[in-house]
């Protein structure tokens, strides 16, 4: 079955996805809350896996719930936590169900998380998930076994298109384009002119490219990312922004800095669509694509 998501991908329209994070614990008031927003939005939602190594109510489930609500869910899989019989298993299952969209991820180290003596247990690597995607897809599990039933994903990766040295990610971003990748969600961009850069040579590559937008709520949260998290460059100038906002205003500003950069990706045509992330505001995304003019 060819997926809503897929369809979109190929229709040569500027796509948009968004993700929310399960809760941790049972209470999906809030998670419902988000999906019910976006669902009739976005083209599809992704529903994250374990984000940071932090434990939460799992992906699967919240894919599900996508599904049952009617929305189009990316179920994200990281290989930290699984070994490839359950990984494997997980698939099986989420094809039976309807699931047909699949981010496939490494996953961060369980050292950021809130269960630090967790075993990591990485027996495969998001490339490798992505040819294990496409060996069930052809009727084999990872032994060489028949399946009894097939599945069929849209699968994709992510790649950092801001990172330094960048030689190291186009290496990773060419063997998921492999493995077999159908779409790449970036993780955060800010540099727009250093994308652009990457999409001269991601173009060269069939695989739609959707670029990564993170909400900016704050100055000092544009700074903790550039000196925290790899792969991310906040130029100086979002940043002054972000700092010259008036008091209580700054998720406004970071609302119209997304909007603006969304708005200059469609009309320059830098890429397929974007992928926004508004961590922990989710109910924000409306606005964020409202300051985009894509609503």
């Amino acid at each position: 079955m060819v997926s809503s998501f897929k369809k979109a991908l190929e229709s040569g329209k500027f796509v948009v996805t968004s993700e929310v994070a399960p809760p941790k614990g049972t209470n999906l008031e809030k998670m419902v809350h988000h999906i019910e927003l976006l669902k009739d939005k976005v083209d599809a939602i992704n529903i994250t896996d374990h984000q940071s190594s932090v434990m939460r109510f799992p992906s699967l489930g919240g894919a599900l719930l996508i599904k049952e609500m009617g929305g189009e869910p990316i179920l994200q899989m990281t290989c930290r936590d699984r070994n490839r019989l359950a990984l494997q298993a997980d698939l099986l299952f989420a094809s039976s169900r309807g699931i047909h969209n699949v981010l496939c991820l490494t996953g961060d180290s369980v050292l950021l998380g809130d269960h630090k003596e967790a075993k990591s247990v990485f027996d495969l690597d998001s490339s490798q998930l992505l040819a294990a995607i496409r060996r069930l897809e052809r009727g084999k599990d990872l032994a060489g076994n028949d399946l009894d039933g097939g599945i069929s994903f849209c699968a994709g990766a992510i790649v950092t298109p801001e990172a330094n040295p960048l030689e190291p990610q186009l290496i990773k971003f060419e063997k998921k384009i492999e493995a077999g990748t159908e779409f790449i969600q970036t993780q955060a961009v800010y540099d727009l002119d250093r994308f652009k850069q990457f999409m001269d040579y991601a173009r060269q590559f069939p695989a739609k490219i959707l670029a990564g937008i993170i909400l900016l709520t704050s100055a000092p949260m544009a700074r903790f990312m550039n000196k925290n998290v790899a792969g991310v460059n906040v130029p100086q100038e979002p940043i002054d922004e972000m700092a010259s906002a008036p008091k209580g205003r700054a998720i406004e500003k970071g609302i119209e800095i997304a909007g603006r950069m969304i708005m200059r990706i469609q009309e320059e045509r830098m890429c397929d669509g974007v992928h926004i992330m508004a961590i922990g505001r989710e109910e924000l995304v409306p606005d964020i694509m409202a300051a985009a003019r894509l609503v």
